[in-house]
C-alpha cells in the first residue's frame, strides 16, 4: 500500500474511533428522550466539536422528523456518515444504541423474579412512569409542534381519528392526511434553511436504498398475523413499526402496541413496564425493542430475539435517510415543503394523545392514589425540571410504599 493510501487508512480509523467514543458517551449520558438528545447532539457536534455547522445541523434536524425513524438516532447515524463514512454510520449506531439496549435486556432478565407483592407495585409504578412521561413529552411537542389554530385542528383530527376507528392501518393514513392539510393550511409556515450536508455517495446508491426499504416494507407487509410469534415475523413486525412510526421516541408506543400486544405475543402490563423502564434508560428510545424482543415467545435463545427485534426496527428508517439525503437539499428549496413538514408534526401530536389516552391512561391510572403518584412524576418533570430518572424512582418507589400501607 503506497504510504499516501496508509496515511488515509490511518485516519480513516481514527476518525472511526473518534465517532464510536463520542457516541459511547452519549449513548451512557442522554437521558430524557429524543427532544434531549437534540440538544445534546447540537451541544456536542455544533458547539464543542464544529462537526457540523448550524444551518447542517437544522437541515439534518427537518429531515429526520420529516421522515419515518427513531429521529434521534437517525441524526446519529448521519453524523457519524459525514463525519467518518459508512463505518462512522455504523459506529454511531453501536455506540450510542447499545447501552440502552443491554440495560433493556437486562430488564426483560429480572422482570420475571418481580412476581412478589412489592415486584408487582413496583411494575405498576412503571405504568405510572409512562403516564407522567408521555403527559410530558405531550406538552413539550404541543407548544412546539401545534403553536397556531392550523396545527391545532390537524393534531386534533388526528387525535379522533385514532380514537374513534383506532386500525394499525389508519396511522399511516393519519399521517397522509396530514401532511396533506399541512399543505393547505400551514402555507405561512417559514421555509426550511438551506443547507449542503457531506454527503458521501450520489442518487444512484441513494435509489438503491430506496428499493431495498420498499422490499422491506413489501415483505413484513405481507407476512400473516399469526398468533404464534416465529423469528421471521417478529422481524417483519419490528420492520412495520419502524417504518411507519413518524417522530420516533414515544410515538412508537401505539404502533408496537399494536404488533405485539394486539397479537398476544407480549401482555398489555408487561409492555407497558417495559416502556416505563425505557424512561430510566440514556439513548434511543426504539431500545425498547431489546425487551420487546426477548419477552416474545421464541423457539431462540432470549439474545436473538433481542437483537433481531432492534435490528429489524431501526433498519428502515436508516434506510429511508439514506434514500434521502442526496435529494433533500433540492426539496426544501419548495415553500410547500415546510408546510408539508409542519403538518405531519401535528399529526404526530395527534397520534401520540390517542396513545397517551389508550394505552397510557387507561392501563396505568387504576385510582386516585395512581393518580396523585403520576401526577407529581409529572411535576418532577415539567415544573422541577428534573430528568427523567427521578420521575421513575419517585413513581416507583411511592407505588412500592402504597403498596406495602395498603
Amino acid at each position: 500500500m503506497p504510504p499516501s493510501d496508509a496515511r488515509r487508512a490511518v485516519q480513516a480509523n481514527a476518525s472511526t474511533m473518534e465517532v464510536f467514543r463520542v457516541f459511547l458517551a452519549l449513548g451512557f449520558t442522554s437521558f430524557g428522550g429524543p427532544i434531549a438528545h437534540i440538544g445534546y447532539f447540537h451541544t456536542t457536534f455544533v458547539q464543542r466539536r464544529a462537526w457540523l455547522n448550524d444551518a447542517q445541523f437544522a437541515q439534518l434536524l427537518a429531515i429526520c422528523q420529516f421522515l419515518p425513524g427513531p429521529a434521534s438516532s437517525q441524526m446519529g447515524f448521519a453524523i457519524g456518515l459525514f463525519r467518518a463514512g459508512w463505518k462512522g454510520a455504523l459506529a454511531a449506531f453501536l455506540a450510542f444504541t447499545l447501552p440502552s439496549a443491554l440495560l433493556m435486556f437486562g430488564f426483560a432478565s429480572l422482570a420475571p423474579h418481580l412476581g412478589s407483592e412489592r415486584g408487582a407495585a413496583a411494575l405498576h409504578g412503571l405504568k405510572l412512569v409512562a403516564v407522567a412521561v408521555v403527559a410530558h413529552a405531550l406538552l413539550g411537542m404541543m407548544r412546539k409542534l401545534t403553536p397556531d389554530a392550523p396545527r391545532m385542528l390537524i393534531a386534533a383530527a388526528t387525535t379522533v381519528l385514532m380514537l374513534v376507528w383506532g386500525a394499525p392501518w389508519l396511522q399511516l393514513i393519519a399521517i397522509v392526511v396530514a401532511g396533506v392539510l399541512g399543505a393547505l393550511l400551514c402555507r405561512h409556515v417559514s421555509a426550511l434553511p438551506a443547507a449542503n450536508p457531506p454527503i458521501t455517495y450520489g442518487r444512484r446508491t441513494a435509489s438503491l436504498f430506496a428499493v431495498v426499504f420498499a422490499l422491506g416494507l413489501v415483505a413484513a407487509t405481507a407476512l400473516p398475523a399469526a398468533t404464534t410469534p416465529t423469528a421471521t415475523s417478529m422481524a417483519g413486525a419490528f420492520y412495520r413499526a419502524g417504518a411507519l412510526v413518524f417522530g420516533g421516541g414515544h410515538v412508537v408506543l401505539p404502533l408496537l402496541q399494536q404488533q405485539v400486544v394486539d397479537t398476544g405475543w407480549v401482555a398489555p402490563d408487561t409492555f407497558l413496564a417495559g416502556y416505563g423502564a425505557a424512561q430510566a434508560m440514556p439513548g434511543p428510545m426504539f431500545s425498547l425493542a431489546a425487551f420487546l424482543g426477548a419477552e416474545v415467545p421464541l423457539s431462540l435463545p432470549s439474545a436473538a430475539g433481542a437483537a433481531i427485534a432492534v435490528l429489524a426496527i431501526f433498519l428502515p428508517g436508516f434506510l429511508l435517510l439514506l434514500a434521502a439525503l442526496p435529494a433533500w437539499s433540492q426539496l426544501v428549496k419548495h415553500q410547500r415543503a415546510a408546510s408539508v413538514v409542519a403538518g405531519i408534526n401535528a399529526g404526530i401530536v395527534g397520534l401520540l394523545l390517542a396513545a397517551f389516552y389508550n394505552p397510557v391512561w387507561t392501563t396505568g391510572v387504576r385510582s386516585a392514589a395512581d393518580l396523585v403518584i403520576a401526577a407529581i412524576g409529572f411535576l418532577l418533570l415539567s415544573t422541577a425540571r428534573l430528568s427523567a430518572p427521578w420521575a421513575v424512582l419517585w413513581c416507583v418507589g411511592a407505588a412500592v410504599a402504597w403498596g406495602l400501607l395498603r
